[in-house]
């Protein structure tokens, strides 16, 4: 065994695996891929969540592709963000080609082949081509609705009383309209003592709200919020033949609130961190998040917003669900959550500027030390398709540190086109459940009817007495009788005051959890 060859086995010992694995790919030194060497990442340990991150046409988005594959025919099912429009072409089979079996020798993709997989194509809102999903303004809550009108920590604040106010109220804000009518009835004469009430919120601030509310409402947010809600399950499906179906969620019309995307998934996360229970270690996650253009999710935001996002990070792996961060560079991920992602895929940086060597440097710091590469050299020469890889081994411990050569995708690294999304959504089981928009009463139609005038009464009809024929016996007194056990209970103050009580907390108070998001009935 040659040198080159031996340090590249010692590498790939490091990802020998008992349990089912993602194959990323084959070691690379001297500029050689070493087939023999594979480079894995396990199950068992994608729930530690993960980066990918490279610089734009350095490979990533086909990176995302091959970890995709294999995860659904896995049996896990995926949610990607594809922001860009690029994963459409998981749903069909790639191209063979004489460079994608060459590819394919060289990084041990034994028996590649052409192959398609099981995708439902979601957008946000109703004016895009695929599945409409919807949140409802109550669910969401005003940590994530702040971060997507870009509010300051004032404002947020603000924004969280009001959201309080209806909750107690009992209003259910399910769209904008509802909100809208909310800030405007605490705005109004009618209403300046319910907004004294809450904390004497100003006006001015309510205002700035609401006119970020009709900027939202202007492009396209209203399409967003509304019924149904998109149900959370319905992103856990499995074929029948044991695939796990690929979720892909396209901006649409929505593409001047880029941060509503990622924010958006965000609450999908806060969600099944209600709802799934407590999984412990398993074999395989339950599902993957692949966030793209991650950066977007942590832009700006608020610190309430990072630290209920680092909370996320951490809590999240024990339900069973893996997050990767898709981004140029890993500084755009805030230390506190890039500390918590056990996998690292980087692809090629650019380090054309002085802060680009500072991200340069940065990342450097964030892998093992190697032996076998100069990192900060490696970073900057690695061929499209190619990465340098660490992950958690199946005993949570850090890989050495491999420039792998990724495997090619088996399905098509390209778009199906409009139309073609357009088909499948129509053809989907989900269509018939989420492609009509639902209006039931809520805050707007309850406030609009307490503002309404009351009508006048109707007058009751006058008809003649009924003549009197003949006379009828009076009735027997009633013999009086004492209050039964149940009678005498229930007239007791102290449980009337308690029923009151409780009826109202749980008829009327809407209960919030992980970024103040609604808790929903199922």
């Amino acid at each position: 065994m040659t040198d080159a060859a031996s340090r590249s086995a010692a590498i790939a010992a490091g990802y020998a695996t008992e349990g089912a694995a993602v194959e990323l790919g084959s070691v690379v030194l001297g500029g050689a891929a070493d087939a023999s060497a594979r480079v894995r990442l396990p199950l068992a340990t994608m729930n530690r969540h993960g980066l990918v991150a490279g610089a734009t046409g350095t490979g990533k988005t086909k990176t995302i592709q091959v970890i995709a594959e294999q995860l659904s025919r896995a049996g896990v099912p995926v949610v990607l963000a594809d922001v860009k429009g690029d994963l459409s072409g998981l749903s069909r089979a790639g191209e063979d080609s004489e460079k994608m079996r060459a590819r394919a020798v060289d990084t041990a993709a034994e028996g590649w082949a052409p192959e398609g997989f099981p995708v439902e194509f979601l957008s946000l809102g109703t004016e895009g081509g695929a599945i409409p999903v919807r949140a409802t303004i109550s669910s969401f809550g005003p940590i994530l609705l702040s971060k997507v009108l870009g509010l300051n920590a004032t404002q947020e604040s603000t924004l969280g009383l009001i959201f309080h106010w209806a909750d107690t109220q009992g209003l259910a804000l399910l769209d904008l309209k509802d909100l809208r009518s909310v800030i405007t009835h605490l705005t109004s004469e009618e209403g300046k003592a319910d907004l004294k009430g809450i904390g004497g919120v100003s006006s001015s601030t309510a205002g700035v709200i609401l006119r970020a509310l009709v900027n939202l409402e202007a492009d396209g947010g209203d399409t967003f919020f509304g019924e149904p809600e998109i149900r959370t399950e319905d992103l856990l499906r499995v074929t029948p033949d044991g695939r796990g179906v690929l979720s892909l969620f396209e901006l649409g019309p929505l593409a001047a609130r880029p941060a509503l995307f990622s924010t958006f998934l965000m609450w999908i996360l806060a969600d099944l961190f209600q709802t799934l229970p407590e999984e412990g270690d398993l074999d395989k996650p339950k599902l993957v998040f692949v966030f793209d253009e991650a950066h977007l999710l942590f832009a700006d935001a608020s610190k309430a917003f990072l630290q209920q996002v680092e909370q996320t990070v951490k809590l999240i792996r024990s339900k069973g669900v893996g997050i990767f961060f898709c981004t140029q560079l890993p500084t755009d991920v805030p230390g506190p959550v890039l500390s918590q992602l056990g996998a690292r895929v980087q692809h090629a940086l650019r380090a054309f500027t002085p802060d680009d060597q500072k991200a340069l440097t940065k990342t450097v710091r964030t892998y093992p030390t190697s032996e076998d590469y100069d990192l900060e050299e490696a970073l900057t020469t690695l061929g499209t398709g190619e990465a340098v890889v660490t992950v958690l081994s199946e005993r949570g411990a850090p890989t050495p540190v491999a420039w792998t050569r990724i495997r090619p995708p088996q399905s098509l690294m390209d778009t199906i086109g409009t139309e073609a999304i357009a088909a499948a959504a129509a053809a989907s089981p989900l269509h018939a459940t989420y492609a009509e928009t639902v209006d039931r009463d809520s805050a707007y139609e309850r406030l609009s009817a307490r503002l309404a005038p009351p009508t006048a009464p109707t007058a009751e009809p006058e008809f003649p007495p009924l003549p009197q024929t003949y006379d009828l016996p009076p009735l027997p007194a009633p013999e009086p009788s004492g209050p039964s056990a149940a009678e005498r209970i229930m007239s007791n103050p102290a449980v009337k005051s308690f029923l009151r009580s409780a009826a109202s907390a749980a008829g009327r108070e809407i209960s919030r959890s992980i970024f103040g998001t609604g808790r929903r009935r199922r």
